[in-house]
């Protein structure tokens, strides 16, 4: 590989493969030593195609979930079983791998700015700014959706269709969008303990020893001519197990919990 080889971002390889190894090696106790994290699915991964992939899934925290799926990813492409166990995984990570994030986030300091030359496709969004709801929706812009199919066309590409760490918030439809357009093979994930492990950004460890858990699914059977918006906004809800009906079946004390974090954040943000 050339020194000056770049992605379809003008990102330089060599030093993204850089700062994944760096980055990968101060995180990776994070997840294996002060926590466990508990991986099912590691096979989905090796059997699917270089490019034109998309991965959903829930969000608890800002960085530490994507963090997560690069240690995963590559683990799994490495032969590791459900493992991330010896970080030699790090040595070739898939560089084509990126991810979808809110500008705002990737612009509000110097470690997110850094974070996002790993594979960040910033977009702005068009239901909240500053972590407030917007009054009146904007505009979806071109640029954003034209950088997803640019990416989608390059590697895969890992995004949050609710856009919120906040748990059994709506999927926006934009996702549902990008897929009846672009066709890629939806990978849905589920993940837990993310929450429990980190602050909200994902960079500070609250607790250590927690059971952190990445369930990796079965590519999702998608009719991209017949099903609509509708359907499979619905249909992802129920893969990443945020539909509403997802509520009945979780602990009292769990939803008690969440709902006190939503209320310290709402505190925060006023």
């Amino acid at each position: 590989m050339g020194l000056i080889k770049r992605n379809p971002f003008g990102h330089i390889l060599f030093l993204k493969k850089w700062l994944i190894r760096v980055f990968g090696s101060c995180t990776h106790r994070r997840y294996h030593g002060f926590n466990d994290l508990q991986i099912e699915g590691s096979e989905i991964i090796r059997n699917l195609p270089d490019t034109n992939v998309l991965f959903i899934s829930n969000h608890q925290t800002y960085f530490a979930d994507v963090v997560a799926m690069f240690h995963v990813f590559n683990a799994s492409l490495s032969g590791r079983i459900d493992s991330i166990k010896n970080i030699g995984y790090l040595w070739q990570p898939k560089m084509n791998i990126y991810y979808v994030a809110a500008k705002e986030t990737m612009r509000s300091g110097l470690l997110p700015k850094i974070l996002s030359y790993a594979g960040a496709i910033p977009v702005e969004r068009t239901w909240r700014s500053e972590g407030v709801d917007a009054v009146e929706k904007k505009a979806v812009n071109p640029n954003d959706t034209e950088n997803i199919k640019k990416a989608l066309d390059d590697g895969w590409v890992i995004t949050f269709p609710q856009g919120t760490t906040r748990s059994f918030k709506p999927v926006r439809k934009g996702t549902a969008h990008i897929i009846k357009q672009h066709r890629p093979i939806v990978v849905p994930i589920v993940i837990d303990g993310f929450r429990r492990s980190f602050d909200r950004k994902g960079i500070r460890m609250k607790k250590k020893g927690i059971l952190q858990s990445f369930i990796i699914k079965e590519p999702l059977q998608i009719d991209y001519e017949n099903e609509s918006i509708e359907e499979i906004v619905e249909k992802i809800e129920y893969a990443i197990e945020q539909h509403p009906s997802f509520l009945k079946v979780i602990p009292a004390e769990e939803l008690e919990e969440q709902e006190q974090l939503n209320k310290l954040r709402q505190w925060e943000i006023e």
